[in-house]
């Protein structure tokens, strides 16, 4: 038993179960136990490789949208350059490279990153470098100006609370203990759920519905400045339209691992519901943009070509691992279709390139 599951299995037993918002949380973010407070989680020495990692293209790419967005709406005189959970540093690294020969775009760009962990800010601080960065705890920290905002892979890792259909009420899931003392899922007793009173209608009893409840808030931040100011923000993660089944999982060495098996030493995450993301938007005052999956918006912007002007360098297995990235970020039966971009921007601005129609 890890010393975060000996802690859980105490308060479970003392307070009774929690929800999988609280274990979530506990999981990740405990001070001293938490997955993402004691170690690197990402790239080949972690548990799992976001697209930055797998290829350079990726950065490169979704970097050049946004600069492209900034030209198009009139070259902001200065401007935030943002990240929602930037990990390593490497997306925007990539993003400040590609972007180098934009003229003026770095000399307008204040680049800020949302992020807590001052061990990850070290290394973000080294990635980037020699571009000034500065951070923000959270979007609502963010600078009242112009945002160009990338969030790739942040949030499929906010907690979520599932719900299953039990007649015109919903039995949520639950982290408790077996009779053996270990943690455990059940559910609690049905109820009627406010958050849930409009999916009565395309669910049927048994169907399982998840709710983020920290995303629409973060979200609302990013577009409010959006809206206000001007700018663009690109989500980008997995997961659809409308959550509906079981999503809640475990990864650890890059594979599946139970989530209940080893608390504080595996990535959690859950499938992310665009739906109230783009509400969030709405609501805010943007407008949010039907979503595009992966494989499509970086071919619209051009992965094919820049595959090909980056294959004409390499040779043997470099080659080799290079198309084999190229494949795992857009092809459907890979990363290509699992995977969607939101995009949120003013009303009446144009539309970020790889989102026209």
């Amino acid at each position: 038993m890890t010393p975060l599951a000996a802690l859980l299995t105490r308060r479970i037993a003392a307070t009774g179960p929690m929800t999988l918002a609280d274990y979530m949380a506990e999981c990740l973010l405990h001070p001293d136990h938490g997955y993402y407070t004691t170690r690197p989680p990402f790239g080949a020495e972690g548990d799992f490789t976001t697209a930055p990692e797998i290829s350079q293209m990726f950065g490169e790419l979704l970097g050049l949208c946004l600069a492209q967005a900034w030209l198009d709406q009139g070259r902001p005189g200065a401007f935030t350059l943002a990240e929602l959970g930037p990990g390593r540093g490497v997306l925007m690294a990539d993003v400040l490279r590609a972007t180098a020969r934009v003229p003026g775009f770095h000399a307008a760009a204040r680049v800020v990153l949302v992020e807590a962990s001052p061990a990850l800010r070290d290394r973000q601080r080294a990635a980037v470098a020699p571009h000034a960065v500065d951070w923000a705890d959270s979007a609502d920290a963010l600078p009242e100006a112009p945002l160009f905002l990338l969030a790739n892979e942040f949030f499929d890792a906010l907690p979520i609370r599932q719900f299953a259909r039990a007649g015109a009420g919903w039995a949520e899931t639950m982290v408790g203990l077996n009779a053996d003392g270990r943690l455990a899922l059940g559910r609690a007793t049905p109820l009627p759920v406010a958050a849930l009173a409009g999916r009565l209608a395309d669910t049927a009893p048994g169907d399982v519905v998840e709710l983020c409840p920290a995303a629409p808030g973060v979200m609302a931040a990013v577009a409010g400045r959006v809206a206000r100011h001007g700018g663009v923000a690109l989500a980008v993660d997995y997961g659809g339209w409308r959550s509906r089944g079981d999503t809640f999982q475990a990864l650890r060495r890059h594979g599946f691992a139970d989530p209940l098996a080893e608390p504080g030493q595996a990535d959690l995450t859950a499938h992310v519901d665009f739906e109230p993301l783009a509400r969030a938007a709405e609501d805010a005052g943007a407008r949010a943009l039907p979503l595009v999956t992966q494989g499509v918006l970086l071919e619209r912007l051009g992965i094919a070509a820049r595959a090909s002007a980056l294959a004409g360098r390499l040779a043997g297995d470099a080659l080799a691992a290079h198309l084999a990235a190229h494949r795992r970020l857009t092809h459907p039966e890979e990363m290509g279709t699992l995977f969607k971009a939101l995009a949120v921007i003013p009303h009446g601005a144009p539309l970020p390139a790889g989102f026209a129609p």
